[in-house]
């Protein structure tokens, strides 16, 4: 971490970028996310200065030759301060972005969760994310791509620590429509988001040789909530036939789901099915409040997608799996791994999966 004074300049600014207050007078200079955006890759692996904000985001599933099991969240965030092409000196300490980055480990034998984070200045020297390919770090954190092709993940903090080799068995799956995934109605309300939905994991977490399935979810764009919206509520699934669902559910004050909510199928072929809210159905079939936060969240889910046949319950590996950020992006959020049962019309399916909760202890936004 960054240090004091510097460290609270630094950590003011990116609190206020992150949860969206008033932007200055040039981020009307960043770029929106626009339909007819190509994907082109590995090039939009790497980073995309021209947006105002921007997460990598691995989650997954890992299974030691011992017989333990871990999920695990490691996120690195970029939040711009001047856009491309407006001055700012010629300094590589120059502060035109700031970088955060989140890591978590549920420990499933222990039932325990742990989770730490990191917020610099971006520079060649804190943290920062290449351009035209994946090669991302904050501090001792990484994601990087190999010299075969693969991608490597490190991070290490107090007894936790991930070494790991990802390799893609699909391709990249854009969600939306026409290059955007669409947060709210009206122009610019949107971003460019593409997930790598089945990553094969091998390598070391906390010392153990393991094994398992990742995660990545990659978004860019230059948009906040709008004010009738409190939150979202994410899920991805990762089903043993090999296809794979993801949802995001976009909470409205009032509780009901924002009718921009939506998600995708993806089949074992690496074909993808867009969803639309109509199509989605998501109960809650428990709740449970943090100790620490005193945030009630909904706690166990049954997933309906009547046009494919898919019933769905994810049950949370451990109830508290909540993350509250006071030294990053000051985002309370829950983040947690789930195990999957359910069907396929008369075929049963199980499977791994992750959830993400957001706006429960207070609205995503500062008022």
């Amino acid at each position: 971490m960054v240090t004091a004074p510097y460290d609270l300049a630094v950590r003011l600014i990116a609190l206020a970028l992150v949860i969206s207050f008033p932007l200055p007078a040039f981020a009307q200079e960043f770029k929106p996310a626009t339909a007819g955006y190509e994907f082109e890759f590995p090039r939009d692996h790497g980073t995309h200065d021209d947006y105002r904000t921007e997460w990598w985001y691995y989650t997954g599933h890992l299974y030691t030759e011992s017989g333990k099991r871990y999920g695990f969240e490691l996120t690195f965030f970029r939040v711009g301060i001047v856009p491309p092409g407006a001055p700012a000196g010629e300094s590589r300490w120059q502060l035109r972005n700031i970088s955060l980055a989140h890591f978590a480990i549920t420990d499933v034998a222990a039932k325990r969760f742990r989770y730490y984070e990191k917020l610099n200045r971006t520079s060649p020297f804190t943290a920062s994310a290449a351009a035209g390919h994946l090669d991302v770090f904050n501090e001792s954190w990484s994601a990087t791509t190999r010299p075969d092709g693969a991608w490597q993940l490190t991070a290490r903090s107090g007894d936790d620590v991930i070494d790991l080799t990802l390799r893609t068995r699909k391709p990249p799956v854009i969600h939306g429509a026409n290059g955007i995934s669409v947060k709210a109605e009206g122009s610019g309300f949107a971003s460019h988001y593409y997930s790598m939905t089945r990553l094969e994991v091998t390598g070391a977490v906390n010392g153990s040789r393991c094994r398992g399935a990742a995660w990545m979810d990659h978004e860019f764009g230059s948009s906040a909530l709008r004010e009738s919206q409190q939150g979202w509520d994410w899920f991805s699934i990762q089903f043993d036939d090999d296809s794979e669902l993801m949802i995001y559910l976009i909470r409205r004050r009032d509780g009901t789901p924002d009718v921009t909510s939506s998600g995708s199928f993806i089949n074992p072929d690496g074909s993808i099915i867009h969803l639309t809210r109509e199509q989605l159905k998501v109960e809650a079939l428990d709740k449970w409040t943090s100790p620490k936060t005193r945030a009630t969240y909904p706690m166990g889910w049954r997933i309906s997608v009547a046009q494919l046949g898919i019933s769905a319950t994810l049950t949370p590996l451990l109830r508290d799996q909540e993350l509250v950020t006071k030294s990053s992006t000051n985002v309370t959020y829950w983040e947690g791994a789930v195990d999957v049962s359910g069907t396929f019309g008369n075929t049963a399916v199980g499977g791994d999966g992750y959830v993400e909760m957001t706006g429960y202890d207070r609205r995503f936004r500062a008022p």
